[in-house]
């Protein structure tokens, strides 16, 4: 496993990067077969701004370690859910129930499904995980 080095340190203020926007089905469908065309995999992250915990992630994602690994086999895409009020049919369609508790990652190998079912809601405590952690489970997903 590659490891985080010395350039790899946490902001003391964490990103806000869910924009409120509403993702429709098509949009999806679209990040999903462009990402695959590029021969990378698709990485959904659904989250909200007010969470602590999914800017905890984001954050830990912006490292540039992390971040250049990221870059090189995933793209991702950025779901807000708002106050669990937007964009909730999306878990669904990937195979997850729509329920509450963020953030929720799902990644999806080279044919298009999901392969973190099992562990996609293992970020919702981010904060107190070691970003080698997150680090190692992103690579473990690697196809």
């Amino acid at each position: 496993m590659l490891q985080l080095g010395g350039n790899d340190q946490m902001p003391s203020i964490m990103p806000s990067l869910y924009d409120g926007i509403n993702v429709s089905r098509a949009e999806l469908d679209t990040f999903v077969t462009d990402t695959l065309n590029k021969g990378k995999q698709p990485l959904l992250i659904f989250g909200a701004n007010w969470c602590p915990d999914a800017r905890c992630l984001d954050a830990v994602m912006q490292l540039p370690t992390l971040e250049g690994f990221l870059d090189q086999h995933f793209a991702i895409m950025r779901i807000d859910v708002g106050e669990y009020t937007r964009n909730m049919s999306l878990m669904e369609p990937l195979g997850l129930a729509s329920q509450e508790g963020i953030p929720r990652i799902v990644i999806l190998g080279l044919d298009g499904e999901s392969i973190n079912l099992a562990t996609n809601d293992q970020w919702r405590s981010a904060r107190q995980s070691d970003p080698q952690d997150i680090f190692e489970y992103f690579q473990s997903f690697k196809k």
